[in-house]
């Protein structure tokens, strides 16, 4: 097998796919990745299964070496024992990547399924065939219609595209981000669930969307780096995080979570204190939990880097304002009081009952151009690194006018993230932001976490380029 990314193309870029185990049957596996292909995919799809000449209108091959044209990639889901010939005949048509979601393998752990793993792994070696799986979903490819998720699109909608990119030790915890991400609007641009990795891993996963112009910022999940690539995986993260940023969220972290990953997916789970001083070492963002994953995507895709901790704070509800103070100075920000000239500035543009004091309180009589007006002032101050918005569209002088003066306001360069809470007026708003760049956050933890999380990325680059 070729080492690192290269061959990796294959994966995300074929012009030809043959899908062995495809089936007209309804809700069988192979039948949801071909209709996956034929809604999505623009180059040649070679349904494979001895049982059928046709399949969904397209001609059916009895093996991959009937197919009469040049085979980029193989997709093979079929009972774990037929792999190993499967991957023969691959091999001999010359074929460059295979995505074995068939599992049965090292993850059963019993002698046969290890003794099959090994031989597929023989297989590769001698054909140079790179491998994803086995025992996962595969591939998920907004841009070029490579989708091997078998849930079909009523199960689990596909988002929308974007700059984000995912790799998960977890099928189902893939399939379920990308729902997730697909209800709440945030697009994707490749998801890869491998599995088993017996061939492509972490290592030559990042170091293919460190490269790639459609990823802006690469998501993982994983339970254990392979045995023996830790120190790779961890120059070739220093090395992309140099350019995007990478979130980690490690799963297996206490000794039971480790046996559990390893009936999962064979993975060695490992120290999971080692593992977080080795994330910062290479400037990973730890991401703890769920809700952190995608905090801390968005932001970090989303806004400019901080230049120090110091943070203001603009909103409409006092209580919120000391809500942000508290949730901001626990994760280590300095909200500096408001200087005088500022104050001076501040007190002749805004009505005497506001509060110009850091947190700033423009009140619930507040509207747009207030926010504007307070924030034009606010963010080309040299003590100012980052500005909270806390913007309850429950108030009525709030209109759909003051998402343009937020996007206005980007022209300062400066990290500014929005606390937007409430129901389907507040789910508006935050769509129309988020969709131009702004990230919202539904509490002041969550928003003052993200900005950590970004603050931390931007010491990690400050740091590197001195």
């Amino acid at each position: 097998m070729a080492a690192g990314s290269a061959g990796l193309e294959a994966f995300f870029n074929p012009k030809s796919v043959a899908i062995v185990g495809a089936t007209p049957k309804e809700g069988k596996v192979g039948r949801i990745i071909l209709e996956n292909f034929i809604k999505r995919f623009k180059g040649k799809i070679f349904p494979v299964n001895p049982k059928y000449n046709e399949i969904l209108g397209l001609k059916c091959y009895p093996t991959v070496k009937d197919i009469p044209e040049p085979v980029d990639l193989v997709v093979i889901s079929i009972p774990a024992p037929s792999v190993p010939k499967v991957l023969e005949d691959a091999g001999e048509k010359g074929v460059k990547g295979a995505i074995i979601i068939s599992g049965g393998f090292r993850e059963t752990g019993t002698e046969e399924g290890r003794a099959l793993e090994e031989k597929v792994v023989e297989i590769a070696k001698k054909y140079g065939i790179r491998i994803i799986g086995p025992n996962c979903l595969g591939i998920y490819d907004n841009w070029t219609g490579v989708d091997t998720f078998f849930l079909p699109d009523e199960k689990m909608k596909r988002p929308k595209r974007g700059l984000i990119s995912f790799i998960s030790q977890s099928g189902a915890f893939a399939s379920a981000l990308l729902d997730w991400m697909a209800y709440n609007n945030i697009g994707i641009s490749r998801a890869i669930s491998y599995g088993n990795k017996v061939d492509v891993d972490d290592v030559d996963l990042i170091e293919f969307l460190g490269k790639d112009d459609k990823t802006g910022i690469i998501v993982m999940y994983i339970e254990g780096i392979k045995t023996g690539r830790g120190k790779l995986f961890l120059e070739k993260a220093r090395e992309i995080a140099k350019k995007k940023p990478i979130v980690v969220f490690k799963a297996g972290k206490t000794a039971r979570g480790s046996r559990a990953a390893a009936s999962h997916t064979a993975a060695l789970a490992g120290n999971y204190s080692i593992y977080q001083a080795a994330f910062k070492q290479a400037g990973i963002i730890e991401a703890l939990s769920f809700d952190e994953i995608m905090d801390f995507a968005k932001v970090l895709l989303t806004q400019p880097l901080m230049n120090g901790n110091r943070v203001f704070v603009v909103t409409d509800a006092g209580g919120i304002g000391v809500m942000l103070t508290d949730a901001l100075t626990k994760e280590g920000f300095e909200l500096p009081p408001t200087p005088d000239d500022l104050k001076k500035e501040l007190r002749e543009v805004l009505p005497p009952h506001c509060i110009v004091e850091n947190p700033i309180d423009l009140t619930g009589d507040a509207d747009d151009d207030r926010y504007r007006i307070v924030l034009e002032k606010i963010l080309p101050k040299p003590y100012v690194d980052a500005v909270v918005v806390g913007a309850l569209p429950q108030i009525p002088g709030m209109t759909k006018k003051i998402v343009d003066y937020f996007v206005e306001l980007k022209k300062y360069g400066k990290p500014m993230i929005i606390i937007n809470i409430g129901s389907e007026e507040a789910e508006k708003f935050k769509v129309e932001l988020e969709n131009k760049g702004i990230p919202v956050y539904e509490s002041p933890e969550r928003a003052a976490r993200a900005l950590k999380a970004l603050y931390l990325y931007s010491m990690y680059r400050k740091r590197w380029s001195q």
